[in-house]
């Protein structure tokens, strides 16, 4: 099976793309919220899979597009057929034909709210569990964290000028 044709597996059943699962991971390293995948193929023609995700400012949009953007094309040599909503940066679409990345700004995400549009599709488990617990891992030095021990360091008042 070719990257462009290997798809997530459920009850024997092709759900979705695995370049769509690799895409919302790669969102989701760059700290995307709330990041989504829908099943769309039994409900839309056009294409298997929406990966939904939401930045928190313009800046973290276009960096979460480019996360995508390269995470995919490492992981399975594919590019988007197209990018649109980058000059805005309040809704990208970037489409890769089997699946669509959708990347909003919160309020935006909001407005379009495609998670009820599409309530039918079922939600696909993509790691997100998984994922948060490695960067809270990663983001403690030794030392750090639940296991330190010894109380917090008590802050001293600045002498008087």
């Amino acid at each position: 099976m070719t990257a462009a044709a290997e798809r997530v597996r459920s009850r024997g059943v092709d759900v979705v793309p695995e370049a769509s699962l690799v895409a919302a991971r790669a969102a989701d390293e760059r700290l995307g919220q709330d990041t989504v995948v829908l099943a769309m193929g039994d409900l839309l023609a056009v294409t298997d899979a929406f990966v939904i995700v939401t930045g928190r400012n313009a800046r973290q949009v276009r960096t979460i597009v480019e996360a995508v953007e390269a995470g995919v094309k490492r992981g399975t040599g594919r590019a988007p057929d197209r990018i649109e909503g980058l000059r805005e940066l309040q809704w990208v679409l970037m489409d890769y034909g089997d699946f669509v990345v959708h990347v909003f700004l919160e309020e935006t995400r909001g407005y379009y709210d495609l998670e009820r549009l599409w309530s039918d599709a079922p939600r696909i488990d993509w790691g997100a569990s998984e994922a948060a617990s490695q960067r809270a891992d990663a983001s403690q030095a030794p030392g750090e964290g639940p296991a330190a021990s010894g109380p917090p360091a008590q802050s001293q008042p600045l002498p008087p000028p």
